[in-house]
């Protein structure tokens, strides 16, 4: 099993959302989240002073899925949070080791 995290633009989470529950993977976290990466935040005007915004406002989704659907989900992702401009996100994928189902004590995949 493994684990993926991806971080993208707000306005794309319907869209990334509705793209995973087509190809079949359902439960998702959805974390609110400000960071930034090479754009480095922006430059923005207000009242007549300008100031820097250092943190831009992204969306954190989590979700954990057998191994042979970690690829069609990272390229569904892709596919949905794309939008071609500087701040598309990231994606990151690490191993799981066991998952549980806390109300039925469920394991491993089963859990999922």
């Amino acid at each position: 099993m493994k684990k993926i995290e991806a971080v993208i633009k707000p306005f794309k989470l319907d869209e990334v959302k509705e793209a995973l529950q087509e190809i079949g993977l359902q439960g998702i976290t959805v974390i609110e989240a400000k960071g930034f990466g090479r754009q480095r935040g922006h430059t923005e005007l207000y009242r007549g002073a300008e100031y820097v915004v250092d943190f831009l406002p992204k969306v954190k989704i989590e979700l954990v899925c057998e191994d042979s659907l970690v690829e069609r989900a990272v390229e569904t992702i892709i596919a949905a949070a794309h939008t071609g401009r500087i701040g598309d996100g990231k994606i990151f994928i690490s191993p799981v080791e066991e998952v549980i189902r806390i109300r039925t004590g469920e394991r491993g995949e089963d859990a999922i």
